[in-house]
């Protein structure tokens, strides 16, 4: 056994130890939990995170203390371990240090998670949602989608999300694919209609998937956009997962149309109640043939959504994530492997899931390959891409960027039926980053005034 092998082990059996102990009593134990971080952490990569959790649970009428509490009242035993040691042993002590080490190795963005689409097929087809649009008969083969997660894994990578189309479509690979890496944690951005008693059964044996199920706010608004019927058999979904103690979430895209609902306290609450531990908040981009402008928020919209799910945070029991809006606590842009990247249905390894442009395929080069690839290189020269962390995206907030990139490394589109020109797709988003210039740097200068530009 290798030294770095043999280390890797004495951190994972210590860990998995303490993780031990916090079934017996977890407000006693994750203290215990917090020291063995501390000591495994040399770099210093988690002691922003390690000293918010010593002062949560401190305090027992904190929200996020409630919510521990809730992790151990409502899922099972065996996925919370499993989750657990997935996410701290694995993605997070392990997988960061040698995704640190590949990094000085090899000069390029390395990802703490990938992105990948098992198919583009969808049995629902969503108003301005572009996933169709590759063509519902495109598929990753099962040997291609764990040898994704094979090549992931040398490079410090174990948690995979999934998407498409609907992932569940393929349902059998995606739990076969659970089994075969059962040391990484594999989530999915779903419409939710697939999920039943059967397939939450498979989730219970294998307990290391965790859906994360698309609504947009309440029926009239979900079914406005998703078809009638859908926010019915979403709620079903939902009482079916938590009637079984697995974990699950919600993934919210906010649009014009449905920004008070989605954002309102009394969703928040709904979903709480319901079982969600995290609500993953994105707004509509307007990509593809058949982008819809008129579904982006307005900057007025856009400003709302900051002050709300950062008030939550503060006084609900589920953990939330604004895609757009939290660019500040990760540093900007995160795609082209600096945190993550896409894989869609064809093969083409793009820097995001909404930049639908490649100058790699998995035909033709491995992951490590295309993350040294010019388009990828050129992510990570310019991130982050503007220093008001408001505005981090290089399509949406900084076209001019994107336009760039593409044109510099002759990346291509990826669109397999309607292939966009970059002039185009970045002349669609140039009126909205100079409408949400202004507001969001009033924003930034509110709470950050060292860094007005």
């Amino acid at each position: 056994m290798s030294e770095k092998s043999m280390k890797e082990s004495v951190q994972s059996f210590a860990v998995k130890r303490v993780l031990h102990y916090l079934d017996e009593d977890p407000v006693k134990s994750i203290p215990k939990l917090l020291d063995w971080a501390e000591k495994f952490d040399k770099d210093g990569l988690y002691k922003n995170q390690i000293r918010e959790i010593r002062r949560v649970m401190a305090d027992p009428q904190n929200n996020w203390y409630q919510m521990v509490l809730s992790v151990w009242r409502d899922i099972d035993p065996g996925v919370r371990r499993t989750v657990f040691e997935n996410f701290l042993v694995n993605a997070s002590l392990i997988g960061s240090a040698r995704q640190e080490k590949a990094k000085k190795e090899h000069g390029c963005n390395i990802p703490w998670a990938i992105l990948m689409d098992p198919t583009s097929a969808c049995n629902l087809h969503c108003t301005g949602c572009w996933a169709a649009e590759y063509g519902n008969r495109l598929n990753l083969s099962y040997e291609t989608l764990s040898d994704i997660v094979r090549q992931g894994k040398e490079l410090g990578v174990f948690f995979y999300l999934l998407s498409g189309g609907e992932p569940l479509v393929r349902k059998a690979d995606i739990i076969r694919l659970c089994e075969e890496h059962s040391d990484c944690m594999f989530a999915a951005f779903t419409n939710g209609t697939l999920i039943d008693e059967a397939f939450a059964k498979e989730m219970l044996r294998v307990k290391n998937f965790v859906p994360a199920i698309s609504v947009e706010g309440f029926e009239e608004a979900t079914d406005a956009r998703r078809g009638k019927g859908t926010y019915q058999a979403v709620m079903r979904a939902m009482d079916i997962l938590r009637e079984h103690k697995l974990a699950f979430g919600a993934s919210c895209c906010y649009t014009s149309q449905n920004v008070q609902s989605l954002s309102s306290e009394e969703y928040i609450d709904h979903l709480i109640e319901k079982g969600a531990k995290f609500a993953w908040f994105f707004h509509y981009m307007p990509v593809g043939k058949d982008a819809v402008p008129e579904l982006l928020p307005t900057p007025e919209q856009r400003a709302l959504m900051v002050e709300r799910i950062r008030a939550y945070r503060s006084t609900k029991s589920i953990f939330t994530i604004d895609f757009q809006n939290d660019g500040e606590f990760v540093g900007g842009c995160i795609a082209g492997g600096r945190r993550y990247f896409h894989i869609n249905a064809n093969g083409d390894i793009e820097a995001c899931a909404f930049v639908h442009y490649a100058d790699s395929n998995l035909k033709e080069k491995t992951l490590l390959e295309a993350l040294k690839s010019p388009f990828f290189m050129a992510y990570k020269e310019g991130q982050p891409f503007n220093k008001n962390l408001l505005r981090p995206c290089p399509m949406l907030e900084n076209p001019e960027c994107l336009r760039a990139m593409v044109h510099r490394t002759e990346a291509y589109s990826c669109d397999m039926q309607a292939p966009e020109d970059v002039d185009v797709l970045c002349d669609r988003c140039a009126p909205f980053a100079r409408n949400w210039q202004g507001p969001a740097d009033a924003l930034w200068e509110k709470s950050h005034p060292e860094g007005k530009k």
